[in-house]
């Protein structure tokens, strides 16, 4: 796959250009952080723990404002190397699950870009506070939180997330559930392993159903995957689409597949 050799401001003007397309509206604020992720000075804080990637904490400044953002920097260089995925492609894959949630209008994914770092491009996520001992498993019985998961379930079928754990649901100190860590997403072959799988089978609630639909509409057209087209690789794209249209179909949510479909640890 050719890797995409982006400028930060080519990667804003994709964004932009995405907002575009969004089903949802954005928060107001959100151009100025993703300016900031883009633009700011950006200075290593120290390694993430537990990492199975070199992934950074990082300061970022915004220098006209006098700002400083806590982000998550991920180099494509830092990479692991995987039997499955192409090497330092994770990156452009935790970008491009940003943007297809961004259309969408779900699930709530931390501002995502991709730049370049002290260690070379990579995404640039900006850092959500967390309730560090709340997960997918001590939230997923509170009604509250029902859709969120819902949302995300559907989610993770059409990007094909292979690694949807408990931990990557976060409760942010805002009372929100935020989707993180979807670098293994976009595979041609089936990869989906999740830790989520009670809506198996369900009916695609109208108002998600009518988002995917809009979705399936505008690769269709063509704008959204031809950003999509740098990131991924054709036969990816391609069985993207077929996943969207396959929901759009059936209507329902995709029982689950025989053989491997929980990711390890399942937190």
């Amino acid at each position: 796959m050719q890797r995409a050799s982006y400028t930060p401001h080519n990667i804003l003007a994709k964004i932009k250009a995405t907002q575009g397309l969004s089903v949802s509206k954005l928060e107001t604020h959100l151009p100025d952080v993703l300016e900031t992720l883009l633009n700011g000075k950006l200075e290593l804080q120290g390694m993430m723990p537990w990492s199975s990637n070199y992934t950074f904490l990082a300061g970022i400044q915004d220098l006209v404002d006098d700002i400083t953002l806590l982000a998550i920097y991920k180099p494509g260089q830092g990479e692991r190397p995987l039997w499955d995925f192409p090497d330092q492609t994770l990156s452009l894959r935790e970008f491009a699950s940003y943007l297809v949630s961004q259309v969408l209008g779900w699930p709530k994914i931390p501002p995502t870009v991709l730049r370049e770092g002290p260690h070379g491009l990579g995404s640039v996520q900006l850092f959500i506070e967390a309730e560090y001992e709340a997960h997918y498993f001590n939230m997923r019985g509170m009604p509250a939180f029902t859709e969120d998961f819902r949302r995300m379930a559907l989610f993770d079928f059409i990007v094909n997330n292979a690694d949807r754990k408990g931990g990557h649901c976060l409760k942010g100190a805002d009372g929100q559930v935020w989707a993180i860590d979807h670098g293994l997403t976009f595979h041609v072959e089936p990869k989906l392993r999740t830790v989520i799988w009670e809506f198996c089978e369900e009916e695609i609630p109208p108002v998600l159903l009518n988002n995917l639909t809009k979705l399936r509409q505008l690769m269709d057209k063509g704008e959204l995957c031809q950003i999509l087209s740098d990131l991924i690789s054709p036969r990816e794209l391609e069985a993207f689409k077929r996943r969207v249209a396959v929901l759009v179909s059936k209507r329902r949510f995709p029982a689950a597949r025989s053989g491997r479909n929980m990711p390890y640890p399942p937190i």
